[in-house]
């Protein structure tokens, strides 16, 4: 099983940023976008802190995000990555086949990257996920540059909402119609 420590907690700002948009989303009755819970079960606990401090996995996270934009089913991923290049290792095979079962009952799975050494926000439609990783399974890079993306996607900041990415999903929409 694995092991529930600090590596988890990397995209933890990345996820703040994203609950405060989905609520401001959610305030502003755009969407109705929530944070799915990865289940755990605590095996040490730090009684004087209050903390756990060693707990395993119970079963296989699907994606971060589930909800509804208007009508439209979304579920989401949210990925952060220290430098240009993406690897793809950071994606489950079991994300992919949610994310792809998802899309088959007409909704919309996307990751959201923040690539930290650009400051900058991607939203990658899960077509074009889809498109890397069968790449690295036919034998090319198991990974992908920031500049292969859409660069249409990139997420633009508001003073309102930080990460503001139903503009992009309209994009992808739009695409898709």
């Amino acid at each position: 099983m694995p092991s529930w420590n600090s590596r988890g907690l990397r995209g933890s700002v990345l996820e703040e940023a994203l609950n405060i948009t989905n609520e401001k989303y959610r305030q502003e009755k755009l969407a109705l976008v929530q944070k799915i819970p990865t289940p755990i079960t605590p095996m040490e606990i730090d009684r004087e802190r209050h903390h756990i401090t060693l707990a395993y996995f119970e079963q296989k996270s699907t994606v971060d995000y589930i909800g509804n934009v208007q009508g439209v089913p979304v579920c989401f991923d949210a990925k952060e990555c220290a430098t240009d290049t993406f690897p793809l290792q950071n994606i489950h095979e079991h994300q992919m086949n949610y994310m792809r079962e998802f899309e088959e009952q007409n909704g919309v799975a996307f990751l959201i990257i923040y690539f930290s050494k650009a400051e900058e926000y991607y939203y990658v439609p899960f077509r074009d996920v889809l498109t890397f990783w069968i790449r690295a399974k036919n034998g090319g890079r198991k990974s992908f540059r920031r500049e292969e993306l859409n660069q249409d996607y990139q997420i633009s900041f508001s003073n309102q909402i930080y990460i503001h990415y139903l503009e992009t999903l309209s994009k992808d929409l739009a695409v898709r119609k």
